[in-house]
């Protein structure tokens, strides 16, 4: 699977976890892009390629999405729009 990243395809890959569906990276921008469960879509700026490879690599995804992703990046709200809710989507 792919998706765009302005104009950029991302390779998506499909992970068996309770709080993610799929993780993509971008290794030219090191733009980590998850999908959790419920659908919403994040990107995640400035990733180390580690990250990624940890992530896909993990016995418990969501724990090391906890460890290594979660209040370490810059991350903004792609799907649905931030705005489409009224909530801020970066930090």
């Amino acid at each position: 699977m792919s998706a765009s990243t302005g104009g950029r395809l991302l390779n998506i890959t499909a992970v068996e976890s309770s709080t993610l569906r799929t993780i993509g990276y971008d290794e030219s921008l090191a733009l980590l892009r998850l999908e959790f469960q419920s659908r919403v879509v994040y990107d995640y700026f400035e990733v180390p390629v580690v990250v990624f490879e940890s992530l896909l690599s993990a016995a418990s995804v969501g724990a090391c999405f906890n460890a290594m992703v979660r209040g370490c990046f810059r991350y903004e709200q792609v799907f649905p729009l931030a705005a489409d809710h009224g909530e801020g989507g970066e930090r």
